[in-house]
């Protein structure tokens, strides 16, 4: 079952009953116990400890949707389920169109349908927080790339000149022309000061490189050498969304993530002595892929079909979609 402790959800219905019951139900599917309010006023006050709303449409001070309305105007605001016990398409179209996440009748099909929103709207937002993190990590990559690559623009322009004036600097202290005392001290000082700029472009350029996550490390595909210490894994996910987030995470746990763009890559690629890791989506599955036990990788499977590809490639784990990213990072620290 996937960690469910830290999801926030707080009720807000004006009946104790309803509130009994879907508290119940959750806590029994491994949700903490939702916090709960009656008004609509006390939720908006609430709404920024929680994760998800359980927003009844009838409330003693305003209607359900005023206050999605209201939340949707929140910096981060949380996911809305709006309940009500009359449902009908309109009302449903209706919730949807005003920014719900999701609907619910107050119905016997309650108890069953609550979890199964709930952990899927917990899901899509531990991914979106997965993916921006990953975004961020994007971003911080490609500035540090930036300033590398302008660092070394810089030593260049700096460089050249700086040689030519410590060339100049030689010939004047070795040749014929007779210099007096005072002038060889200066030139000497002069000498001292290049070569203090020399050493300080070089010190200046060992952190830029050592911080440039886009140069080839050990164990980098571009490098075309095993330096990474879990090794290589090959990604097949169609899906650009998660598959930025399985790189990220991947990295995380130390692994060179090398992308591949068709099946066909994929069976090529696999075959190569230091990959211990492939991830693919089920529907991008080939069928050339190594039987278990005469694989030198480990499978993981991402189920976007029925399973059923999946078990007949002997996937060593599979993660139904959309992905908890918690659970595919444990795996990888457990792998």
């Amino acid at each position: 079952m996937p960690d469910r402790s830290g999801f926030r959800i707080l009720i807000v219905d004006d009946d104790p009953a309803v509130a009994q019951l879907a508290s119940g139900v959750l806590t029994a599917h491994g949700f903490p116990a939702p916090a709960h309010v009656t008004t609509g006023a006390q939720a908006l006050l609430a709404a920024a400890r929680a994760d998800v709303l359980l927003l009844d449409q009838s409330l003693p001070d305003m209607q359900g949707r005023e206050v999605l309305a209201a939340l949707r105007a929140f910096p981060q605001p949380p996911a809305v389920v709006m309940v009500t016990a009359h449902g009908s398409e309109a009302f449903a179209a209706e919730a949807l169109r005003a920014g719900a996440d999701d609907y619910l009748v107050k119905d016997a099909a309650l108890p069953t349908l609550l979890p199964e929103i709930v952990e899927r709207i917990r899901r899509i937002r531990s991914l979106r927080a997965a993916l921006s993190n990953a975004e961020h990590e994007l971003l911080r990559a490609e500035r540090r790339a930036a300033e590398g690559a302008a660092l070394v623009t810089l030593q260049h322009e700096v460089n050249n000149p700086l040689m030519a004036a410590s060339a100049e600097l030689e010939l004047l202290l070795t040749g014929d022309e007779p210099l007096t005392g005072g002038q060889i001290e200066s030139l000497g000082t002069i000498r001292t000061m290049l070569e203090r700029i020399g050493e300080i472009l070089r010190q200046s350029g060992r952190p830029a490189e050592a911080a440039d996550p886009l140069a080839p490390q050990a164990g980098d595909a571009s490098s075309g050498q095993l330096t990474r210490e879990r090794g290589r894994a090959l990604l097949l996910v169609p899906d650009r969304g998660t598959a930025r987030v399985i790189s990220s995470l991947l990295r995380q746990a130390d692994f060179a993530a090398d992308e591949v763009g068709s099946p066909d890559a994929l069976v090529s690629a696999a075959n190569a002595f230091d990959v211990t890791l492939v991830v693919v989506a089920e529907r991008a599955l080939p069928a050339g892929l190594p039987p278990t036990g005469k694989r030198a990788f480990r499978l993981m499977v991402l189920q976007d079909g029925e399973g059923a590809a999946a078990a007949q490639a002997g996937a060593d784990a599979v993660f139904v979609l959309p992905l908890d990213p918690g659970a595919f990072a444990r795996a990888l620290v457990d792998f």
